[in-house]
């Protein structure tokens, strides 16, 4: 096989210009998808008020009888670099003993421009649309007949204050849990 200088040369050339074609391609790719996570980043920075540990009394009612009276924990991280904040709650009794524990994931989804809230509990989980007012937050979701609604806003004193509505049917909401945390340092 007898190949010329000057085909060498073209062929050099011809390479030259598909590697820096490849390139441009996969840095303008590159470039693309770090946009959305840009946007992420940043709508998930609205919710930075949140990061930290936050402790305070909880009150639970669950049905008739006496409500509980627990200490609620709630230590709220970033993961992924910003595009994730995970929400670990504990309420616990004057004993020490856990009574409920849930974990929550709160992602941007950029395609929709919404946020997503995902919380696990008990073997059950709730996946939902999360709304971020500016110093707060809300969700809810459907659990059988009864509508639940979650609303957090921060007091003018930087606290977390929680509220929990139920609506079951026709009937009027009753408050289900409310908590008023401080953040800790």
């Amino acid at each position: 096989m007898n190949i010329s200088i000057q085909a060498l040369i073209r062929l050099r050339a011809i390479s030259s210009e598909l590697i820096a074609a490849a390139f441009l391609v996969s840095f303008g790719l590159t470039l693309a998808a770090q946009e959305p996570v840009d946007v992420q980043r940043e709508s998930m920075h609205k919710l930075s008020f949140l990061a930290g540990t936050w402790s305070g009394p909880v009150t639970i009612v669950r049905g008739p009888g006496e409500p509980l009276h627990l200490t609620q924990t709630e230590d709220v991280q970033y993961k992924l670099d910003g595009l994730v904040l995970l929400i670990e709650g504990k309420s616990t009794g004057p004993d020490g003993k856990v009574r409920f524990n849930a974990l929550a994931t709160v992602s941007y989804d950029d395609a929709s421009r919404t946020y997503r809230f995902r919380a696990y509990n008990d073997g059950h989980y709730v996946d939902t649309e999360l709304t971020v007012p500016d110093g707060g937050f809300s969700w809810q979701y459907q659990a059988g007949p009864a509508q639940i609604v979650n609303t957090m806003r921060l007091t003018k004193n930087g606290e977390w204050s929680e509220v929990t509505e139920a609506t079951v049917g026709n009937n009027p909401s009753f408050r289900a849990v409310e908590m008023l945390l401080q953040h800790r340092p």
